[in-house]
C-alpha cells in the first residue's frame, strides 16, 4: 500500500518566489461507498452490516452533540476530534467581537496506531508536465514525520497562503497559491490565532 501523490508542473503567482515550480497534490482517490465500509466492517468482525451502521449512526449523533457543547470525543480506534475556530488576535478589551471568527474548524488528532500507520506508508510522487504527461515517478525519502496538529495549532502565519514559521508545514490538499521552507502548496489560512474550544 502506499499515498499516490501528484507533482505537477504550474505557473505559481503568489509568494516570495513566484515563477514555474513543480506543485504536490494529492491523487484523485475513488470514493469508498458508506455501503462498503459496513460490508468490509462485517465481514472482520462477524457483525451484521445492519447492525454495525446503526450503531455507527447512533455514535456519530452522540459525538456531534458532546463536540457542540465543547468537549473532546474518543473515536475508538482513530483518535479524538473537537470543534475550535480560527480568528484574529486584538489589544483591547473592547475590540473583542464575534466578527473576530474568520473560521470553525473541526480538529482531528490521530491516536498512536494511525500515526505509526501512516509514518510506515510510502509516498509516491507521479511527476507530471503542464499538460498532465508523466514525466517520472519517484518514491519520497521523508522521514515519516507526523504534524501534531495540536502543539502547531498557532504555529506558522499563513496570510493568503504565503506561508511562513513552523506549523506551515507541506498542505497537499489545496491550491499552490503558497511558497515557503515548509512548502506550503495548500493556500493557507488567514494568519489569525487559534481559539479553540476545550
Amino acid at each position: 500500500m502506499a499515498i499516490k501523490v501528484i507533482a505537477q508542473l504550474r505557473e505559481v503567482k503568489l509568494g516570495k518566489n513566484p515563477g514555474k515550480k513543480f506543485v504536490m497534490r494529492p491523487d484523485l482517490y475513488v470514493p469508498i461507498a458508506e455501503k462498503k465500509v459496513f460490508q468490509e466492517a462485517a465481514t472482520h468482525s462477524g457483525i451484521s452490516a445492519g447492525v454495525i451502521k446503526a450503531a455507527w449512526d447512533a455514535a456519530g449523533e452522540v459525538i456531534r452533540t458532546w463536540a457542540t457543547e465543547g468537549h473532546s470525543i474518543p473515536l475508538p480506534g482513530l483518535g479524538t476530534m473537537r470543534f475550535g475556530v480560527r480568528s484574529k488576535a486584538v489589544e483591547k478589551l473592547e475590540d473583542v467581537k464575534a466578527n473576530l471568527i474568520s473560521v470553525r474548524r473541526i480538529i482531528f488528532t490521530p491516536n498512536v496506531d494511525v500515526k505509526d500507520e501512516l509514518k510506515n506508508t510510502s509516498i509516491q510522487i507521479t511527476c507530471l508536465d503542464e499538460d498532465g504527461n508523466v514525466l517520472k515517478r519517484v518514491t519520497s525519502g521523508d522521514s515519516g514525520d507526523i504534524e501534531d496538529t495540536e502543539n502547531n495549532e498557532n504555529g506558522g502565519s499563513t496570510e493568503n497562503g504565503s506561508g511562513s514559521g513552523s506549523g506551515s508545514g507541506s498542505n497537499t490538499g489545496g491550491n499552490a497559491s503558497g511558497d515557503n521552507n515548509g512548502g506550503n502548496t495548500g493556500g493557507g489560512g488567514d494568519g489569525g490565532d487559534d481559539l479553540d474550544k476545550n
